[in-house]
């Protein structure tokens, strides 16, 4: 019973030859068995270290012959990565001087509002564009509930579309800063133009020259808003830097031409305040 395990151990680790096996039981046996395995006991575990190295090397290999997978990204799924047409750039392109050109064009009629509400010695509805009323609890321009007319050179008449609103209106042009002073009759309203003043010239013609000034510097900035959408397109290479040159330099022409008008109307209503 007692060689049982011995001969289990070297079965199994040191896979011996089968006559190593057959133990006895004399003390005989049993001491030149010990002094086998003693001598056998080294070689086998070289042998099972070998084994060992030989098994991790071979997996090592087949390993590193495996291709590795990685996960597609999402642009790649989707298909994203594309240039630009060229009819997409050109659609930038139209659309950014569009714009420019739609805003300066406001940017003038916005100053030819402010002209016109600046009084001069001849009578025009147009004075009365910046004028509201409080109409049925909510403030609505004065054109769209009266009629204004010029019945000569130095009076306006405003007949309103519905009586009651007569005393609204009245309290409207008071408290505005046309400088008229209204006439209710219970029908309309008239309003006398007084002359100008020379001095009183000279000082609207200022207030014009400052308010086609900042007109101008609105136009300047929109220019330069424009410019800075062209070199956003070359920073995302949808354009050279001779492209946004040439843009660039198209701009400074429309930036002009807006310069020109607004000097155009400028002298126009610099006109109107010096004729007597």
């Amino acid at each position: 019973m007692a060689t049982a395990p011995i001969q289990a151990f070297t079965h199994a680790k040191l896979n011996a030859p089968s006559s190593l096996l057959l133990v006895s039981s004399t003390p005989a046996r049993r001491r030149g068995l010990h002094t086998h395995l003693k001598h056998r006991l080294p070689d086998a575990l070289k042998w099972s270290s070998s084994s060992s190295y030989v098994t991790i090397q071979q997996g090592s290999a087949a390993f590193s012959r495996r291709q590795l997978r990685t996960k597609p990204n999402a642009a790649w799924r989707a298909g994203v990565f594309r240039c630009a047409t060229i009819e997409e750039i050109e659609a930038e392109k139209s659309a950014i001087e569009n714009e420019a050109k739609d805003r300066m064009e406001k940017t003038i009629e916005a100053v030819r509002a402010s002209f016109n509400a600046v009084r001069t010695g001849r009578a025009n509805p147009s004075m009365l564009d910046r004028i509201e009323v409080e109409y049925y609890g909510s403030p609505v321009n004065l054109k769209s509930i009266a009629q204004i007319n010029t019945p000569d050179a130095s009076s306006l008449l405003v007949q309103p579309y519905d009586k009651s609103s007569l005393k609204a209106i009245e309290k409207a042009i008071v408290n505005s800063d046309v400088g008229l002073t209204p006439n209710n009759d219970g029908e309309v309203i008239r309003l006398s133009i007084p002359q100008l003043t020379a001095e009183r010239r000279k000082e609207l013609s200022k207030i014009v020259a400052k308010q086609a000034e900042e007109g101008k510097v609105a136009i300047r900035n929109i220019r330069r808003d424009a410019i800075k959408a062209y070199e956003k397109l070359e920073k995302e290479k949808k354009l050279s830097e001779d492209n946004v040159k040439d843009l660039s330099s198209d701009l400074q022409k429309v930036t002009d031409e807006y310069m020109k008008k607004m000097e155009s109307i400028q002298k126009q209503k610099e006109k109107e305040l010096l004729t007597v």
